[in-house]
């Protein structure tokens, strides 16, 4: 008993460290960015991430918590890159839907997440967050996807889509030939507006309750999907980030805005997540967009 408590400690130790660096790793590319920004953004104030701590609950007992990263600056304009690690007890209502948690309802969750919302039209947007989840099970989940907020780079056979998926394939390959076609199509099911009948974005990548059996190898797997991530989008943003828009241009970003908007309202499981296991509140709502517009 005592060997297996020592081994998920480890474990979590180990998770909740990776998130943190990756963190790290994601901001100081974003920052990159920021000081890359040609001539379109001089008269713009370089952005920088604001971090701020939080705690889990009233403060009262150690329930965990989390640092919020903010960044509101030229390039970006808004992005936020969030870690938390949290533990309690799941709520009555709220266990029967999560593995595990109905013989027990502690839980221990850490995790990653990130948005991004470009200032250029032409610059996607995107998604990412891994995490891992301990009840009496644990298991892993996230996953990374592109939300072009311009109609012309909304197409499966756009170069920033094929770079970008072919990142997440990659990451799936090195671990199973079948992971890329099964995750692939549970981002596409899964990040779509049914009340319009269309995806959010162009897909990516989305995996939950991730558990083949060997811990060391899942835990491989969701690193290699983060470092997928920062490899690709970074990069797709500075190929963009200077090219002119109009404003033609940044009225169908806010439309498509709307659009992110809604689904993260109405559909997201990460945000149900996050507001009803106590949550920070900022930290789950600022996947939305700094600005947007409804026809």
């Amino acid at each position: 008993m005592g060997s297996d408590v020592t081994t998920i400690e480890t474990k979590k130790n180990a998770a909740s460290v990776w998130f943190a660096h990756l963190r790290d790793e994601l901001c100081e590319s974003f920052e990159r960015i920021e000081d890359q920004a040609g001539s379109l953004y001089s008269d713009m104030p370089v952005g920088r991430f604001e971090k701020s701590p939080w705690l889990r609950g009233d403060g009262t007992e150690d329930q965990g918590g989390g640092t919020m990263g903010m960044l509101h600056g030229r390039v970006f304009e808004k992005a936020g890159i969030h870690i938390s690690t949290v533990y309690g007890e799941f709520s009555e209502e709220f266990r029967k839907q999560i593995p595990g948690a109905s013989d027990d309802p502690r839980f221990w969750a850490s995790g990653i997440s990130l948005i991004a919302h470009p200032r250029n039209p032409h610059a996607p947007a995107a998604h990412m967050n891994t995490r891992m989840i301990v009840t009496t099970k644990c298991w892993f989940g996230g996953g990374g996807d592109l939300n072009p907020m311009h109609p012309d780079y909304r197409i499966d056979d756009h170069e920033d889509t094929i770079a970008f998926h072919g990142a997440m394939k990659s990451a799936c390959d090195a671990h199973d030939k079948d992971y890329f076609p099964k995750f692939k199509k549970w981002c596409d099911d899964y990040f779509y507006l049914p009340h319009r009948d269309e995806p959010r974005g162009v897909g990516g990548i989305f995996f939950d309750r991730h558990d083949s059996g060997n811990w060391d190898a899942d835990f491989a797997f969701t690193k290699d999907v983060g470092k997928a991530f920062l490899q690709s989008y970074p990069a797709l943003v500075q190929n963009r980030m200077d090219q002119p828009w109009t404003d033609e241009d940044r009225e169908k970003q806010l439309i498509q805005r709307g659009r992110y908007a809604e689904f993260n309202l109405l559909y997201d499981r990460g945000t149900t997540f996050g507001l009803k296991t106590g949550g920070n509140v900022n930290s789950i709502l600022s996947s939305l967009p700094p600005e947007a517009k409804w026809p």
